[in-house]
């Protein structure tokens, strides 16, 4: 990866052209932008949070009450922001989080996402709620790094199913998301009165797989509304439990990491399963209003963890300040979501880019204005007590 930095240089450079960045450096004009060019369901069904959307307000003023101590004097001339996590070399502590349906705000969506991922180098988690399939997504990001995520349907065949595509499409890991066995209330979605899923959106994965189309007495290309119906009767999975791990372990020789864990406990669950990682998550506030900010998590499960599980984390990640926050709470690497998704919908595969450029160069600066060179480097003694 070239150096983060280069980018804040190459936006000054270009300046002196008369150019300025087409996709909006500050995250507020970001989101707002992208906010009005997105159809008007789409732009809900992106922002939408559970409830009152309280989880989602926590999220953000979780990182606002957290204060970075930046040390002065320290030689930060040569910095090198890459780590391996769960196997998977990257060339910083960032990752794409995994959501569905890009669809609806970009007619590229993941496969736009895909390239972008890969042309900066930045491992991408696709999702199984994907409009396009692994394999079309896996294909557009090339040699890029890339996870899978899974939604565990009620159907065994069905998910051992996944698991094997992901693994032949080349997938480096398997993030198991669990806080989704069932939708939260989310009052933006039900207002407008629309689910993409229902709209023949985000439902490649099942209608391109083998089993699922075995079950079908039609083809979804011959009939679209009956393979949506059993999409729905198998895509939720409320009886999901911990006994239910050992399966995924036998499926597949990838890494494994369980995503949505919010409790202490729940990540020393992890651990005693023999799980590599787990995903300190509450979805972007989308399932449980009134849930803890994951941000307040985050220390209390790294703790528990120890060193027998990698940690990510994700929910409310809006730029490079967030990642060098979150990474000193005890994240080995950190996911990032809605800001991604507004740089799709204002510039396809270009505005991913920009966006994933713009905070990989925050990151990089605010770590050296902090006195810090590696990512090893940063702990909880970074931020105020």
């Amino acid at each position: 990866m070239p150096d983060p930095a280069d980018y804040y240089r190459e936006i000054y450079l270009r300046g002196l052209g008369g150019e300025t960045p087409a996709i909006p450096v500050a995250v507020a004009d970001l989101e707002r932008e992208a906010t009005a060019a997105m159809d008007p369901k789409a732009a809900n069904y992106v922002g939408a949070g559970a409830g009152s959307e309280e989880t989602m307000r926590a999220n953000t003023e979780a990182f606002r009450r957290h204060r970075i101590v930046p040390r002065m004097l320290r030689d930060v001339a040569g910095r090198d922001l890459s780590t391996t996590v769960l196997g998977t070399e990257m060339p910083a502590p960032l990752l794409l989080a995994p959501i569905g349906v890009q669809k609806v705000v970009h007619d590229e969506g993941e496969l736009a996402t895909a390239r972008a991922a890969a042309a900066v180098g930045v491992p991408m988690i696709a999702s199984t709620a994907a409009h396009f399939s692994l394999e079309e997504i896996a294909e557009a990001g090339g040699e890029g790094p890339r996870w899978f995520q899974l939604y565990w349907p009620n159907d065994p065949a069905l998910t051992r199913s996944m698991v094997e595509r992901a693994e032949r499409a080349g997938y480096g890991a398997i993030v198991l998301t669990v806080d989704t066995f069932i939708p939260g209330w989310k009052p933006r979605d039900l207002q407008q009165a629309w689910l993409p899923f229902l709209n023949g959106l985000g439902v490649a994965n099942y209608f391109q797989d083998p089993v699922f189309r075995a079950a079908l007495e039609k083809t979804p290309e011959e009939d679209a509304g009956a393979a949506t119906g059993h999409f729905l009767g198998v895509q939720a999975n409320p009886s999901l439990n911990w006994e239910d791990l050992s399966q995924l372990r036998e499926m597949t020789s990838l890494p494994i990491a369980i995503k949505g864990i919010q409790h202490p406990e729940d990540a020393r669950e992890a651990a005693r399963r023999g799980l590599d990682g787990v995903v300190v998550s509450n979805h972007g506030g989308r399932q449980v209003d009134g849930a803890i900010a994951s941000l307040d998590a985050l220390p209390a499960i790294a703790a528990a963890a120890g060193d027998d599980l990698a940690i990510l984390f994700d929910s409310g990640v809006r730029g490079g300040a967030d990642v060098l926050k979150a990474l000193a709470l005890g994240a080995d690497a950190v996911c990032l979501g809605r800001p991604y998704v507004w740089g799709l919908a204002l510039g396809g595969q270009a505005g991913v880019e920009a966006v994933l450029k713009m905070v990989l160069a925050e990151l990089d600066l605010t770590m050296a204005l902090c006195g810090l060179t590696r990512p090893e480097e940063i702990g909880p003694e970074l931020l105020a007590s």
